[in-house]
C-alpha cells in the first residue's frame, strides 16, 4: 500500500506541475499588448462609399480614409480643380496601387504651388463642397515655364510648426497617433513647416479639430489639428514659417498641436523630416 500511495502522490506532484507551468503560459499571453490598429483606414473596414457634406473636400476625404487624394479623383473621374457638390457619392473601393511612372510624368506637367484660374470656383484644389456663385475673382497667375519641375517630387525644405515641447511621437501609420504631438499655451502661433497651398480648412474631420491641410507638391502634404483659430483659408499659398493658426484644444482634451505628414497619402514620422532642436 505505501508503495502505491508512493506512485500516486509522485503522479500527483507532476500534474501540479503541469498544471501550474499551463497556467503561467496562459497568463503571459493574456497580457501581451494586441497592437492598437486605425481599421477604419484598411480595406477591409473602409466604407464603400462616401456622400459628401458641406465642407468636404476631396482633399479632406483623402485624408480621412488615408487614400491618395489624385488616386481617389481618378477613381471616381474627377477632374482637377476636383470640385464636388453635397449629396455627391465618391466610392471608396480602391486596393493598394502605387502611381506609375506614366502617372507621375502627368503630374509632374501640373507645377506645384501655382494653379492658372480665373475663378475661384472654377480652379481651387480640392473646392469645399458649398455654393461658390459669389465668390470674388482670383487673378493669381501662373508663371510661365519658371517652375522647377523637379520640385514637384522632391522633399520640401521643412522646420518645426510649433515652438512647444514634444508630447507624443509617430507611433506608425496604422496606429492611433499618425504624427506628433507639441505643447503650448492657447494662442501661442502655429507655423507653416514648408511652402505649400492650403487644401483644407475647417473642422469637419473628426478627431481633429480645427484643422488645416497645406500641399507642398505633387508628394507631401502638412496637416496642424486641434487648433483655436485658422489664420488662412482655402486657396492661399503660404511660405515656409508663416502663422497660418493659433494654438488650441479644439477636438481634445488639452492645449497642443497634432502636426502629421504624408507622403503619398500615407502617414510618414515628422520626426524623420524636421531638422534637429
Amino acid at each position: 500500500m505505501s508503495e502505491v500511495s508512493s506512485n500516486y502522490r509522485v503522479k500527483s506532484l507532476k500534474l501540479f506541475v503541469i498544471l501550474i507551468a499551463l497556467s503561467l503560459m496562459l497568463s503571459c499571453a493574456s497580457h501581451s499588448p494586441a497592437p492598437v490598429l486605425d481599421r477604419s483606414k484598411t480595406i477591409a473596414n473602409r466604407p464603400k462609399t462616401h456622400v459628401v457634406i458641406p465642407g468636404d473636400t476631396l482633399f479632406s476625404i483623402a485624408w480621412r480614409y488615408g487614400l491618395k487624394y489624385e488616386i481617389l479623383a481618378k477613381h471616381n473621374r474627377i477632374s482637377p480643380p476636383y470640385v464636388i457638390r453635397p449629396a455627391q457619392v465618391i466610392r471608396l473601393d480602391i486596393a493598394g496601387v502605387k502611381v506609375s511612372a506614366a502617372g507621375k510624368q502627368q503630374a509632374t506637367k501640373r507645377a506645384v504651388g501655382v494653379s492658372s484660374r480665373s475663378k475661384d470656383s472654377d480652379k481651387k484644389p480640392g473646392l469645399t463642397a458649398k455654393n461658390t456663385n459669389n465668390r470674388q475673382e482670383n487673378k493669381t497667375v501662373k508663371k510661365a515655364n519658371t517652375t522647377n519641375k523637379t520640385q514637384t517630387w522632391a522633399a520640401p525644405q521643412w522646420r518645426w510648426p510649433a515652438a512647444g515641447p514634444l508630447l507624443s511621437s509617430f507611433q506608425g501609420s496604422n496606429a492611433l497617433n499618425k504624427g506628433i504631438d507639441l505643447g503650448g499655451k492657447l494662442g501661442e502661433p502655429v507655423l507653416a513647416a514648408a511652402s505649400g497651398q492650403v487644401v483644407y480648412s475647417g473642422n469637419g474631420l473628426r478627431g481633429y479639430g480645427k484643422l488645416l491641410i497645406v500641399k507642398h507638391n505633387e508628394i507631401f502634404l502638412s496637416a496642424y489639428a486641434h487648433n483655436d483659430r485658422l489664420l488662412v483659408k482655402e486657396g492661399d499659398f503660404v511660405k515656409v514659417g508663416q502663422r497660418i493658426a493659433d494654438m488650441g484644444s479644439s477636438g481634445t482634451d488639452r492645449v497642443k498641436l497634432h502636426f502629421e505628414i504624408r507622403r503619398d497619402g500615407t502617414p510618414v514620422d515628422p520626426l524623420k523630416f524636421l531638422p534637429r532642436r
